[in-house]
């Protein structure tokens, strides 16, 4: 007896993944018009048809989000950036309130984890934190819109980004950043972070720093630069590098705190005084920052507002509402590091 075809034999037949073959047949708009077409095609070659039971069962909703975390190189193993720990109470609170459970799952960017989720019943959208270089993960969002995934991520907020994104001002907070350093009397800022559209977070900031200093009429050294991912033994290997270089420096500003305690240990090691010889602004506000020795000056991200935005937002996807991406203000905070008292 010929066993009937299933939409697994359509997706291999025209060349798309299974939950594209079923956006395709619900009349889903997610997916273009020639790719519906050629599929409807193949699936009237194949006599198939839609079961409509197991329809109706894929588009109840699991009242639960998937949130996914996404390997980040940390000092106590733990792997997921610090600020999005902080940020993880608001979300667990904001689905809590909103009659959802939250899945949380961990990934690294080699596994398949843009295989949809919602076809697999295991939850309604998806929140993706942290992602690496942005040039590399992009695709993979591309994939999820393709799939007609409800997704929404925390990032640099970009034009013509794919999907929906949440995320501090980043640009903003360089230039808080910078403006704060010129003000204490600082002229020769080195900045530690990647500064490429590979991250555009650390690009962001690094841009506003340089911002900064145009408007003061200083010239950004290109090479206080330093390429530098987001851990402490980064942050102290580029300040290493900054003393090899030889270039004089009596600032830095840290793309993220993570970096910045990494710097705060080099400089101790090397006897420079902070912040008498070099001031040290880091970014995100974790709470290790005002913990370290001298405390931590740092742009602050609002990680309670964000939580209620990234569930907000994409319960609105999720019930086909419109929606869009939003970028949430930040705030310095001035300890010692930078030179202020107290």
């Amino acid at each position: 007896m010929k066993e009937r075809p299933t939409s697994f034999d359509i997706a291999a037949l025209a060349g798309v993944s299974q939950p594209t073959v079923s956006r395709a047949l619900s009349g889903s708009p997610s997916v273009s018009e020639a790719t519906r077409k050629r599929i409807e095609a193949i699936a009237r070659q194949l006599n198939y048809t839609v079961d409509k039971n197991a329809s109706g069962l894929r588009r109840r909703h699991s009242k639960t989000i998937a949130l996914l975390f996404f390997e980040d190189p940390t000092p106590d193993q733990s792997l997921i950036n610090p600020f999005f720990l902080s940020m993880l109470g608001s979300l667990t609170r904001t689905c809590s309130l909103r009659g959802y459970d939250l899945l949380t799952s961990f990934q690294q960017m080699s596994n398949d984890w843009h295989v949809d989720y919602e076809d697999s019943h295991k939850a309604d959208g998806i929140i993706l934190l942290g992602y690496g270089d942005y040039e590399l993960y992009r695709s993979r969002l591309a994939a999820l819109i393709e799939q007609g995934t409800h997704f929404v991520r925390w990032g640099s907020v970009q034009p013509g980004e794919p999907g929906i994104t949440i995320g501090g001002d980043n640009f903003a907070g360089g230039s808080d950043a910078g403006a704060h350093l010129i003000d204490g009397g600082r002229r020769r800022i080195a900045f530690i972070g990647q500064a490429s559209s590979h991250y555009p977070e650390f690009h962001d900031r690094y841009r506003g720093a340089c911002a900064a200093q145009a408007a003061a009429g200083i010239a950004a050294d290109p090479l206080l630069q330093v390429d530098a991912l987001n851990t402490q033994q980064a942050g102290y290997d580029a300040v290493m590098t900054l003393k090899a270089r030889g270039n004089p420096f009596d600032a830095i500003f840290a793309a993220s705190d993570t970096l910045a305690i990494g710097a705060l240990r080099a400089l101790e090691e090397l006897g420079i005084a902070v912040p008498r010889d070099v001031a040290v602004i880091g970014f995100d506000d974790i709470p290790a920052a005002g913990l370290t020795h001298p405390p931590l000056t740092t742009v602050a991200q609002n990680y309670l507002l964000a939580g209620e935005q990234l569930v907000d937002t994409l319960l609105r996807l999720i019930r086909g509402e419109p929606t869009e991406s939003a970028t949430l203000p930040v705030r310095l905070v001035v300890r010692r590091s930078s030179g202020a008292s107290g």
